[in-house]
């Protein structure tokens, strides 16, 4: 499903135009612009503030795309054990472990005997100023 919205084409510095301007728009597609593969793609609400340095604050809707290869340094969707988690994947030494965007988490190394599952990449975040839905 499309989705084109009007893009326009000047960068307003946190202004709006007066309703009498004109200005050339074209038309922009969301799904275009952020998600490369429809079928492997979801997006859910995050929790916590684990990645706040990341621009990643509670309640931010995110789009993990399971399709692109998770490599280092990539936001990852992660599953320990049974919980689910959304960190920065680092390989050290071969070993991957999940590391948060906030100095006052701690960096997730799996114990011995404990699984970690890569679900997805990150891809975008969006900011929602106001609640339109709810999720």
């Amino acid at each position: 499903m499309s989705l084109c919205l009007p893009f326009l084409s000047w960068r307003p510095p946190a202004g709006f135009p007066s309703p009498a301007d004109d200005y050339d728009h074209a038309r922009l597609d969301l799904n275009e612009l952020l998600i490369a593969h429809p079928l492997a793609t979801f997006f859910f609400e995050v929790s916590g503030r684990s990645m706040e340095g990341a621009g990643i604050f509670d309640r931010d809707l995110v789009i993990v795309d399971r399709a692109i290869k998770p490599a280092h340094g990539c936001i990852v969707l992660a599953q320990v054990d049974n919980d689910f988690t959304v960190k920065y994947l680092r390989l050290r030494r071969g070993q991957p472990e999940l590391a948060s965007a906030n100095p006052t988490f701690p960096t997730l190394r799996p114990a011995e005997g404990q699984q970690l599952l890569v679900c997805g990449v990150v891809t975008a975040a969006i900011k929602r100023f106001t609640r339109t839905r709810h999720f």
